[in-house]
């Protein structure tokens, strides 16, 4: 039996509804195994996954209309996984990929509720060995670059798992790291570029962050 409480919403595009189970707040906690804490994920950063944050929000609705026909994608550090879930809707071939141990058990729950396939999903971290994931077209996250040791590993993990030929798309909110990883990235052969989202009115509160992008 879990300790957390839950709550489902529906999150529209367009004419498209994509329903999600998440935590009911970020005070949630149960880590009744001590998994997470075997993995170094504190009390209090244990509930960000199981939310739907504003990052997630827009990377979901740049990705409802985005070319992704042919392509292989890469979510990484999806959390409750919003964008992996419209992806699945447009039936794009999406994996998804989270640290937290709970993740998985949501993206099959909500896969479930929008009545989609089971996304293909492996809990790996950015510093792991080879997952086995294997090469992507697209790489896509958001809200990733949440402390400075994130700059190296994730601008590593995306090395590993890129293919020669790849983009890579990132909504960053602000916190201050996105200029010292788009360094990192073109010094791996992407070109870069950045934009302010075109419409935010689903947003609750305006957005101050960009999203990043890196073609090679």
């Amino acid at each position: 039996m879990t300790a957390f409480r839950v709550r489902y919403q529906t999150i529209e595009f367009g004419s498209t509804d994509i329903h999600v189970r998440t935590l009911r707040d970020n005070q949630q906690f149960s880590d009744v195994d001590g998994v997470a804490e075997k993995l170094g994920i504190s009390s209090a950063t244990w509930p960000l996954f199981g939310i739907v944050w504003a990052s997630g929000q827009i990377l979901a609705h740049l990705m409802y209309n985005y070319e992704v026909d042919g392509k292989r994608i890469l979510e990484v550090g999806c959390g409750i996984a919003l964008t992996s879930l419209m992806l699945n809707h447009r039936n794009a071939d999406i994996t998804a990929t989270d640290y937290h141990p709970e993740a998985e058990n949501f993206l099959i729950e909500n896969a479930r509720l929008n009545d989609g396939p089971t996304i293909p999903f492996t809990r790996t971290g950015w510093g792991d060995p080879d997952s086995g994931l294997g090469l992507f077209d697209m790489i896509i996250g958001s809200d990733v670059l949440y402390e400075t040791e994130h700059v190296a590993l994730l601008g590593g993990f995306i090395e590993q798992h890129a293919k020669p030929a790849c983009e890579v798309i990132l909504v960053d909110p602000g916190r201050g790291h996105h200029a010292k990883f788009s360094k990192l990235m073109v010094a791996l052969g992407y070109k870069h570029s950045q934009n302010k989202p075109d419409n935010t009115d689903y947003l609750a509160q305006p957005f101050k962050g960009q999203i990043l992008k890196y073609v090679r």
